[in-house]
């Protein structure tokens, strides 16, 4: 008996599933596909083998990459080779994509199965796989997915910035819209202008030139032999320029008025603009042909290369197609038709515009046609996976096109397509050895500036370092010397003039607490009844030339806090404090006088 094994793939890792007997042809019945919905009966079909869960975010992302490509990871490998039985005969493995099933069945021997039964089966696991897995919520299974689809689409979607091809497929269709619209607008300036001045359409054929013209000469009858020399330079051609006033003094056109005049001109002003913006657009493109696809522009041209990139959808694409594809492309219609009413298929499609195919003769053109689409298949894949693309190739290319035009003329054998091919191999390694050159003086320049940059900062960072430490030393020297200056200053004001020496003793007083001053009267008063006896418990000091080193032997740490305490509270503050502490200490000498 067969048995029968479903291969669920899902963001949090691989599942494998075992289902009981159950018949193909039932399960596609209504009744029985509503039974899937239902998880007590889905229970009773299917049953969990193993589950393999992705270790990291990385990891499932490479999963993901290889299940998308049709290659078997190692995980899948090895879930399979270990719960699978090891008579692959007897073992059946349902899957959902068959380009993994194809890779399994050719690299493990399993035979599997897609579509009919396993993708009803798949539906149900996939709406109860959340109920399948122990320890698994509807929520992290979601969070799972919606992550591994962003990393997922953030892999797909990374490329070289120098070579997308996008831009060219955008600019190739703008440009292509952009001529459609200067040729409509030309012709209306052309029918509303020709009613002032009929006889300019016909000297003048461009159209951006007719709107310049226009747009310069406005009423005719104030055209003279003075704007002559601007016309000239505006048709870059004498002749026409005298044909154009000759013209103009013997014109059948209708008066115009001065309002008229004014909307013809700013209409053609537009169209001026839009003509100049569509040669800039050209250049653009020009330039970035030559950065994505130089052998393919350098071959048929940037117009018709980009067309086919555009119409192929990318580069990748195009390099993929045979080169019976790239012959027809863009003849689509033309070619089903063909095959519809039995009648000739086209010759060729986008590539009609090169002009390889206009100088052919008649009889040659589909040959010709033939041979450039085998040349631009070549082209296209060299510049799809080529790692430093050069035109080399695409003008060895155009070489070859070249002798065979000849050849079909003049009956002049080409050469051969390998001594071409060796000669070009040489050429591109030389090129691509200059442009790698190129590279890598540009990186070396890149990382010198860089290096001097970080330098500079790390000159100016250490700069800043020095000078903060100094700065916040003079910051917090300006204050002391400010408190120095008020001390100083403050007996000058009362007209009292004191030497530095005896700035210790006031400052002394200011250090003590009240309760220090209260206790220490207290016990000089209980020692000796009289208060000269007080004066004497202080000891003497040595006149000292710094104030702040008076303050410093004489005041203790904890009574230094409190007179700076003091002295950032600011000179009034202080003057309060004096004066609070001196009247205590009268009323205290009187209490102990009493006693």
């Amino acid at each position: 008996m067969v048995l029968l094994h479903v291969l669920f793939e899902h963001a949090v890792g691989y599942a494998l599933l075992a289902l009981k007997e159950v018949e193909e042809i039932s399960l596609l019945l209504p009744q029985v596909e509503e039974c899937v919905l239902n998880l007590g009966k889905f229970h009773n079909i299917v049953r969990l083998v193993a589950f393999c869960p992705f270790a990291s975010s990385q990891v499932a992302l490479e999963n993901a990459n290889a299940v998308s490509e049709g290659v078997v990871h190692e995980d899948l490998r090895l879930l399979l080779e270990t719960h699978l039985p090891s008579k692959k005969k007897k073992v059946l493995l349902g899957v959902g994509d068959p380009k993994i099933g194809a890779a399994i069945q050719e690299e493990l021997g399993y035979t599997c199965q897609t579509g009919g039964v396993i993708a009803e089966i798949l539906r149900g696991v996939r709406l109860h796989f959340h109920n399948l897995v122990k320890g698994l919520t509807d929520v992290s299974a979601c969070k799972a997915q919606l992550g591994l689809g962003h990393s997922y689409s953030r892999a797909k979607v990374k490329f070289n910035v120098n070579r997308v091809d996008n831009m060219i497929i955008q600019s190739i269709s703008l440009l292509d819209q952009l001529d459609k619209d200067i040729n409509t607008f030309s012709m209306r300036v052309r029918e509303w202008y020709g009613y002032h001045f009929p006889e300019l359409v016909k000297i003048i054929n461009d159209n951006a030139t007719y709107c310049r013209l226009a747009q310069f000469i406005g009423n005719r009858r104030e055209l003279n032999e003075e704007k002559l020399e601007k016309l000239e330079e505006l048709t870059m051609d004498g002749a026409k320029a005298k044909a154009i006033l000759d013209a103009s003094r013997s014109s059948m056109g209708m008066d115009i008025s001065a309002i008229d005049l004014i909307n013809i001109e700013s209409f053609s002003n537009r169209v001026v603009s839009l003509s100049e913006y569509r040669q800039s657009l050209h250049t653009y493109l020009r330039s970035k042909m030559s950065q994505v696809a130089p052998s393919l522009s350098a071959l048929i041209g940037e117009a018709v290369g980009a067309r086919l990139i555009a119409h192929a959808g990318s580069l990748t694409n195009l390099a993929k197609y045979p080169a019976s594809t790239v012959q027809i492309l863009g003849a689509e219609k033309a070619l089903f038709r063909a095959l519809k009413t039995r009648g000739n298929t086209p010759k060729y499609g986008l590539i009609f515009h090169s002009t390889f195919i206009g100088r052919a003769a008649a009889k040659n053109k589909g040959r010709i046609s033939r041979y450039l689409a085998n040349k631009c298949s070549i082209a296209s894949r060299i510049d799809c996976f080529s790692e430093v693309p050069t035109s080399v190739f695409g003008e060895k290319l155009r070489e070859q096109v070249e002798e065979r035009l000849s050849f079909y003329e003049t009956g002049i054998f080409p050469r051969k397509n390998l001594q071409v091919m060796k000669e070009a191999m040489v050429q591109a390694e030389e090129a691509a050895a200059e442009i790698t050159r190129k590279l890598e003086k540009q990186e070396k320049k890149r990382l010198k500036k860089e290096k001097k940059r970080l330098a500079a900062i790390a000159l100016a960072s250490p700069e800043n370092s020095t000078s903060t430490p100094e700065e916040c030393e003079e910051i917090s020297e300006r204050p002391k010397k400010k408190k120095k200056q008020k001390l100083q200053e403050a007996p000058q004001e009362n007209g009292m003039e004191e030497p530095p020496v005896s700035l210790a003793k006031p400052k002394k007083k200011k250090s003590f607490s009240k309760e220090e001053l209260i206790s220490t009267d207290l016990e000089e008063t209980a020692g000796s009844g009289s208060l000269p006896k007080r004066k004497k418990s202080f000891p003497k000091e040595e006149p000292v030339s710094d104030p702040e080193e008076a303050e410093n032997r004489s005041v203790p740490k904890k009574k230094r806090k409190f007179k700076e305490e003091l002295l950032s509270s600011g000179p009034e503050e202080a003057a309060s404090s004096k004066s609070s502490s001196s009247k205590k200490k009268k009323k205290l000498q009187k209490l102990s006088q009493g006693d």
